[in-house]
C-alpha cells in the first residue's frame, strides 16, 4: 500500500468518527417514535430540511398510525419555518384531503394561512401590535386575500379551534391591508392624470371596505380626480361625506383656504 493511499485511508476512518450519531446509526431498526423524536430534536435545532428527511422517513416506514399523520402535518410546518411557503400550503393541503376528520385538521387550515399571511411568527403566534402595524400593502394582494379566505375557512369550519382566535385577529388585518393596496392603486392612476381609474378604484375601495382606514384617502382621491375632471357635483358630494366623516382629516389644511387653493388640490 503506498504512503498516499494509506495517508487517505486514515483521514476517512477519522471522518467516519465525526459522523452525527443518527447518520452512522442504522435507521432502518429506528421505530416510528425513535424517528419522530429524532425529526422533533432537528426541528427544534432550527435543522428544518433535516427534520423533513426524518418525517418523510417515517412516514414511508410506517405510513399508517397516529406518527404518520403527525409527520404529515410537521413536514408542512418545517416547510413554514423554513421559508417555503408553496411547499408548506402543499403539505396542508395533502393533510386535508388525507384526513378531513382528524382532530388536527383546523390547524392544517391555519397552517395555510400563516404560509399566505408570510410573517416569521411561530406555531399560535399572537398577533404583536408590531405586526399589526407593519406595511404590508405593498406586496402582492393576492396573497393577502388567500390568506384571509385561509383563516375564514378556519373560523367557519371550527369556531372553537384554539387557532381561531389568532386567525380573526389576523384577518381583520389583511382587509386593512387590501383595502391600502385598492388605494395605492388609486393613488398610482391619480399621479398620471388617470382620473376615471382612480376615482373607480377609489370608489370601489368604499363600496368594498368600507370601515378600513383606507376609506379616509379613498375620498380624498375621488374628490382630486372629480374636480380634475371638472365633475363638481360629484366632487362636492364626496367631499361632504368626507368632512362628515372625517372633519380632522390629515387632507385637512391647518387654516381655512379661498376656494380656488382649496384643500382637495393639496395632497
Amino acid at each position: 500500500m503506498s504512503r498516499s493511499l494509506a495517508f487517505f485511508l486514515a483521514l476517512l476512518v477519522s471522518a467516519c468518527g465525526l459522523l452525527p450519531k443518527k447518520d452512522a446509526e442504522d435507521s432502518k431498526n429506528w421505530s416510528a417514535s425513535k424517528y419522530y423524536s429524532e425529526a422533533k430534536s432537528e426541528m427544534s435545532n432550527g435543522s428544518y430540511a433535516a427534520a423533513i428527511k426524518l418525517f418523510e422517513g417515517l412516514e414511508a416506514r410506517y405510513p399508517y398510525g397516529r406518527y404518520a399523520q403527525q409527520a404529515q402535518l410537521e413536514i408542512g410546518y418545517a416547510h413554514y419555518k423554513d421559508g417555503e411557503q408553496a411547499m408548506a400550503i402543499a403539505a396542508a393541503d395533502r393533510f386535508i384531503k388525507l384526513h378531513p376528520n382528524h382532530t388536527n385538521v383546523d390547524y392544517a387550515y391555519y397552517l395555510k394561512g400563516l404560509a399566505n399571511f408570510n410573517d416569521d411568527l411561530g406555531l399560535m403566534g399572537i398577533v404583536s401590535e408590531k405586526i399589526l402595524k407593519q406595511d404590508m400593502s405593498e406586496r402582492d394582494p393576492k396573497a393577502s386575500r388567500e390568506s384571509f379566505e385561509n383563516f375564514r375557512e378556519l373560523v367557519t369550519r371550527y369556531p372553537k379551534s384554539k387557532y381561531a382566535p389568532d386567525a380573526v385577529q389576523r384577518m381583520k388585518h389583511l382587509v386593512n391591508v387590501v383595502a391600502l393596496n385598492e388605494v395605492q392603486v388609486a393613488r398610482y392612476y391619480m399621479n398620471r392624470s388617470g382620473y376615471v381609474a382612480a376615482a373607480n378604484r377609489a370608489q370601489h375601495t368604499l363600496k368594498e371596505y368600507p370601515q378600513t382606514p383606507a376609506t379616509e384617502e379613498a375620498l380624498h382621491i375621488m374628490i382630486k380626480a372629480y374636480d380634475a375632471m371638472g365633475m363638481t357635483d360629484l366632487r362636492d358630494d364626496a367631499e361632504r361625506v368626507m368632512r362628515k366623516n372625517f372633519p380632522n382629516s390629515r387632507f385637512f389644511p391647518d387654516s381655512t383656504a379661498a376656494r380656488n387653493e382649496s384643500w382637495w388640490r393639496l395632497w
